[in-house]
């Protein structure tokens, strides 16, 4: 199963995906992370420029990646109580 990395950027809270090189604010930008996963997660967590920096297992294809938790997926997503602020990422249909 495929992992992605996520975490929230510091200032403003916003939900954030490692795109191979950089964060993006959207999960369709997201890569698959393999046995380099760890040593990047390390690396962030020292940085300390990233709150809350975790691996998450998803399922799909680069693109159109969909975390398997209900909590990844919310937060994929935007706020789930107000499905009009969602984000264009992921459609509120999938979680």
């Amino acid at each position: 199963m495929p992992r992605i990395l996520t975490g929230n950027r510091l200032e403003t809270g916003d939900v954030l995906w490692w795109n191979g090189s950089d964060w993006s604010l959207h999960l369709k930008d997201a890569v698959a992370i393999g046995d380099e996963g760890d040593a990047l997660l390390a690396q962030l967590i020292a940085a300390e420029r990233i709150n809350d920096p975790a691996l998450i297992d998803v399922t799909g294809e680069t693109g159109a990646f969909v975390p398997t938790t209900t909590r990844e997926r919310v937060r994929a997503v935007g706020p789930s109580v107000r499905p009009d602020f969602a984000l264009p990422s992921l459609s509120v249909e999938a979680i």
